[in-house]
């Protein structure tokens, strides 16, 4: 049977992340004692207090359809976490979704139309350049590779492509994949770029929980940007809840009611005994997170440091739990080569749109790390 497929499928290539999770998955079936290095999770069990909460809404029959952007106990603890970080959502300005991504998805889908510009910061998480061409926009990119992942220094090329065509500027702090944490002076550049040409900004705070020297400042909060910013969060990194998929997006105006669509004729809304665990996480769930935050901290010095003695200078990650490591120009064939020789999973920067690094996930195990990073030498990586 000839199968047409529709032209948006063919813009776009697999999440080279979950591309890498999957081999080493075939590996570790075969028997291959991999160490994973490519995945985007904390290596934390959800805090139990959390799970407690999951627990009794089952128990309390907390299972059916729940309203379609969340529960009024849920929408109303995201807009207090809003409040605190200094942003202004209403209940109605806020979707809860099944999952972060599905957050950006909507917002994408519901700001940009065929030939709109997006404009990214590279290195960039995969699924920006993706949901962008899903929806038909065109992409313009800024490399902040030669400032080690800092957007301070950019702030004149960010200037030079942002113009009045320009739709949406996505902008990442903590970011996946480099573990930049962006400083007031860069987001205030942001804000007066985007305040002179108009320029809508989803700011993705996914990581925002895990930043080790500064708190981030969300860029909603700075005066000029209320109106023009879509904030993203969530559930997944923070408190160690991937699987549960939760997370939520604070949009200006009425623009969540026409997001609402999208997330209503999609996803109908997230589960509901999810979002109840989710609002015991924002109340009652901040030592758990300072744990592990702490641990993240450590591992990254760790990681730091043995890099150092094998010669290898890394840019300094301030939040996240990821690092992009030097390596060869061609860097899906050093990401290949240390898979299927050390034995070590990595993600090629050319996905994130900065060929020449590795990005490395720290969510492991010291020891785990410690041998994942002996063998990259031993087999001639380092």
């Amino acid at each position: 049977m000839n199968r047409t497929f529709a032209d948006r499928v063919g813009r776009v290539e697999p999440s080279a992340t979950l591309a890498i999770s999957n081999a080493a998955a075939e590996l570790e079936a075969d028997g291959v004692d991999v160490v994973d290095l490519s995945v985007g999770e904390p290596d934390f069990p959800t805090p139990e207090n959390v799970v407690a909460a999951g627990k009794q809404a089952l128990d309390d029959d907390h299972t059916g359809y729940t309203p379609s952007s969340g529960i009024p106990e849920l929408k109303r603890a995201v807009a207090e976490k809003f409040a605190d970080d200094g942003l202004s959502y209403d209940t109605d300005q806020i979707i809860v979704t099944p999952g972060g991504k599905q957050g950006l998805f909507e917002t994408f889908m519901t700001l940009l139309d065929d030939d709109d510009e997006v404009v990214l910061l590279d290195p960039a998480w995969v699924s920006y350049e993706a949901m962008a061409k899903l929806a038909g926009a065109d992409i313009s990119r800024v490399d902040l590779t030669p400032h080690e992942f800092q957007l301070e220094p950019a702030l004149e090329q960010l200037a030079a492509t942002v113009t009045d065509d320009t739709t949406m500027l996505v902008v990442n702090s903590p970011s996946n994949p480099s573990g930049a944490v962006f400083s007031d002076a860069a987001l205030e550049g942001v804000r007066d770029i985007a305040v002179d040409h108009d320029v809508t900004v989803v700011s993705d705070e996914i990581y925002q929980r895990i930043a080790y020297d500064e708190e981030p400042t969300s860029l909603g909060s700075l005066d000029g940007m209320a109106n023009r910013t879509v904030t993203l969060n969530g559930f997944s990194k923070a408190y160690s809840m991937t699987g549960w998929r939760l997370g939520y997006v604070g949009m200006p105006g009425s623009m969540a009611e026409q997001a609402g669509k999208i997330h209503g004729h999609s996803v109908s809304c997230a589960v509901n005994f999810v979002q109840h665990a989710g609002v015991e996480a924002l109340k009652n769930t901040d030592e758990p997170v300072v744990e592990m935050r702490e641990a993240f901290r450590e591992r990254r010095d760790m990681l730091l440091d043995l890099f150092a003695d094998h010669g290898k200078e890394v840019p300094h990650p301030d939040g996240a739990f990821y690092m992009m490591l030097p390596v060869d120009e061609d860097d899906t064939a050093w990401c290949e080569g240390a898979i299927e020789e050390a034995h070590v999973a990595t993600v090629p920067g050319s996905a994130f749109g900065t060929p020449g690094y590795a990005r490395l996930s720290y969510a492991a195990s010291e020891e785990r790390l410690r041998e994942g990073v002996a063998r990259l030498a031993e087999h001639g990586y380092l």
